[in-house]
């Protein structure tokens, strides 16, 4: 199960988050979303949990509880939707003319 984990303090690390993860069961993979440029955490992340009732355990316990003095949001990760276009970007359409 795939865990999304959000307003994180930006101190928090990916050994902290699998600490934290672990209380419920076995974590096969924590990673903390950061800026290509700076390298600084964005304040979100993802949990991998390979057991999916201990995932929702981790997501019941932890949702909205208090971590460094901010309330993270813990909730079921979104599958990520593929992209259907080619190339280009920016919505240009090279079968114009």
């Amino acid at each position: 199960m795939n865990i999304f984990v959000a307003r994180l303090d930006y101190s928090i690390q990916d050994s902290d988050l699998k600490e934290i993860f672990e209380v419920y069961g076995e974590v096969s993979s924590v990673k903390i979303i950061t800026d290509k440029f700076s390298g600084r955490s964005k304040g979100f992340g993802f949990v991998e949990m390979p057991v999916e009732e201990e995932g929702l355990s981790a997501i019941e316990g932890l949702n909205n509880t208090e971590l460094k003095d901010r309330n993270i949001v813990v909730k079921k990760a979104n599958p990520m939707e593929s992209n259907n276009r080619s190339g280009g970007g920016r919505g240009f359409n090279r079968n114009r003319y």
